[in-house]
């Protein structure tokens, strides 16, 4: 029996990795780490007819069991979007201070190895490509541009800001690319160094590119508008929701998290509010790590012991998820991430962690449930699952597909179950995980308010500006009331909602239906439910957008 459907998605994965080595970096296929893809406008046209061709035909085929449909849908799911995002000039045109080919080209590395002479003949090569790369990148920018379709004043601002910290014009980071190749052994580093140079040199040219060329043109709003929104949703979701009615869930969650952060709080400061409590959590050394090596120790050890805890009792662990590396970021951006182990482990998962210019302390009391979210039981136990499953997944499942609601979602139903658990005994982690989770309610309303330019409920929970219409300062300012962030870090977390919509509320209406789909089958086994029954089944399926995976899981 020929499985048709899981073969073409394979040749996918290899013809892609051809047209796009930072997408085989990222997924961890080995032999593409010296290239670069061409960012031009002829290198995305030629990643539009890859994806028109695979999609039309493994649309054309039959699948031979279940787990062959359920495979077939996610690839048709997933590349019928990129075929969508495409004809509206997303990918090549959008730019934002968290998703762009710059960001891209950057980010791929961090990913790679540096053990032999051949690792840094790779890291060489790359960077000597880098300057071509931005350059066709450049004409594609302005292509776009010239017909129209450009990001917001603000975003081109903020990433030429970015690029002036990665290059050591400003900030205390230094120079990004020269710190990449400080380590390379002696005999290689002359000749690493002035590639890094090259490289540093084309991404200054291209931030003052985006300064001089770009950000006078850009658009003067933030939002993008209900087409382009819902165009957005969908792609982060994959699922359409009433996005009226998530805006107005969204003002219920967020009033549910802060009444029970009210609470928890005052296990802290008795009769005290969240703030009192905030302020004595901060002035606790026991919970400042001092320093950001430190705190890469500390994310370790706890990763480690829940790693630990969990195989066997909540989750069978295979013995290549067992590791998971902790790591600061070498840029100071903000923001935490996972990366997913490479095709057959030989790069493990890591989970980032980068600090702002004016991160002074290293607190662990907020960032407990960060760990829990990018490592297990949250990114590292589903994705490092999802690669793992050779046997049940193919290999476009295995490392090539995301869905941010899928992702994201079950990060945040992992924080949720770790709290069920019993791992936020302690009051200051506990108000930590709620502060996060309200963090992630307030970012369903000020993505959807803004980017759709809705009014603020005249009867919302907090009686804040009732009836005016949601702009960018009405979101920073409603995000400064609504988390305990550092000032570098909201920043940076506010301006990724205004550049890159749709995104921040997959997390909450991804969360939401993994709850909803546990309760089903709760439901439907009664006593005889399974939880770990239930959380394996529902991993091997891989990632999927959320109304085929309502589908799937209500068959478990």
């Amino acid at each position: 029996m020929t499985r048709e459907v899981d073969l073409r998605s394979e040749r996918f994965v290899e013809d892609l990795a051809a047209l796009d080595p930072l997408a085989a970096t990222f997924a961890g296929i080995a032999g593409h780490d010296h290239e670069l893809p061409d960012l031009s406008p002829d290198g995305f046209d030629a990643i539009d007819e890859l994806h028109r061709r695979a999609l039309a035909e493994v649309g054309a085929l039959r699948p031979v069991d279940e787990r062959e449909q359920v495979a077939k849908d996610a690839f048709c799911e997933r590349i019928g979007l990129a075929v969508e995002r495409s004809e509206a000039g997303i990918d090549r045109s959008e730019v934002s201070v968290i998703s762009s080919a710059a960001h891209a080209v950057r980010e791929a590395f961090d990913l790679m190895p540096t053990e032999t002479p051949e690792d840094w003949e790779a890291i060489g090569s790359r960077l000597a490509a880098v300057p071509a790369a931005l350059a066709g990148y450049r004409t594609t920018l302005l292509d776009e541009a010239r017909q129209g379709r450009v990001s917001a004043r603000r975003q081109y601002v903020e990433v030429a800001a970015q690029i002036r910290g990665w290059t050591g014009q400003e900030g205390t980071s230094g120079d990004y690319f020269a710190r990449t190749v400080a380590d390379a052994p002696a005999e290689q580093r002359e000749s690493l160094r002035a590639a890094a140079a090259a490289a540093s040199s084309a991404y200054a040219e291209l931030g003052e590119f985006l300064t001089t060329e770009l950000a006078p043109g850009g658009r003067e709003t933030d939002g993008v508008g209900r087409d382009a929104y819902a165009l957005a949703s969908r792609s982060f979701l994959g699922a359409t929701v009433d996005l009226e009615e998530t805006y107005r869930w969204g003002w219920e969650e967020l009033a549910r998290i802060e009444a029970d952060m009210a609470a928890t709080a005052r296990r802290i400061v008795p009769d005290g509010s969240v703030d009192d409590a905030v302020a004595v959590l901060d002035a606790d050394p026991a919970r400042d790590c001092g320093s950001r090596e430190a705190f890469a120790a500390w994310m370790q050890q706890k990763s480690d012991a829940v790693l630990a805890d969990f195989d066997g009792v909540h989750f069978d662990i295979a013995e290549p998820i067992r590791t998971l590396e902790c790591k600061v970021a070498p840029i100071n951006d903000g923001g935490a991430w996972y990366s997913p182990p490479a095709e057959g482990f030989a790069r493990p998962g890591t989970m980032w962690f980068s600090f702002t210019d004016d991160h002074t302390t290293f607190s662990t009391w907020r960032e407990t449930t960060t760990v829990f979210h990018e490592g297990v039981p949250g990114h590292h136990l589903q994705c490092a699952q999802a690669v793992h499953q050779a046997e049940l997944l193919n290999r476009w499942q295995r490392l090539m597909c995301w869905v941010s609601g899928h992702g994201e979602g079950w990060a945040l139903y992992a924080e949720r179950l770790m709290d069920e658990l019993g791992y936020f005994a302690d009051a200051g982690d506990r108000l930590g995980f709620l502060d996060m989770q309200g963090f992630r309610a307030a970012r369903v309303i000020v993505d959807i308010g803004v980017h759709l330019g809705l009014s603020i409920p005249t009867d919302n929970p907090f009686g804040w500006r009732p009836g005016e219409v949601w702009d960018a300062d009405r979101v920073g300012e409603f995000m400064r009331a609504h988390s305990r962030m550092d000032d570098g870090s909201l920043r940076f977390e506010v301006n990724r909602y205004l550049g890159w919509p749709g995104q921040a509320p997959s997390y909450k209406v991804g969360e939401r239906i993994w709850l909803e789909a546990r309760a089903a089958a709760q439901a439907r086994h009664g006593s005889a439910f399974d939880l770990k029954a239930f959380h394996t089944a529902a991993l091997n399926l891989g990632s999927l957008g959320l109304d085929p995976l309502q589908a799937a899981l209500g068959r478990l």
